[in-house]
């Protein structure tokens, strides 16, 4: 969160990607900072998936990354 915030304080679009898991983590750390950076969740859990789930992951995320990034 304090990356995405130093990114776009310095006015690089920028977007989070996390797992749904840590969509309250992370609505309390934008609080907490002051800011509301676009973020983007996948399904939980991630880390003992295989490349290939990673990979579908990632396709499936991507068009609302792009969404997110290119907003005005």
């Amino acid at each position: 969160m304090h990356d995405i915030t130093a990114l776009e304080t310095r006015g690089i679009p920028s977007v989070f990607v996390a797992s749904t898991a840590f969509r309250d983590a992370a609505a309390a750390q934008a609080r907490a900072l002051g800011f509301d950076p676009a973020g983007v969740f996948v399904p939980h859990p991630i880390q003992d998936r295989t490349d290939d789930e990673m990979r579908a992951l990632a396709d499936a995320a991507v068009d609302e990354i792009l969404r997110a990034l290119t907003a005005s």
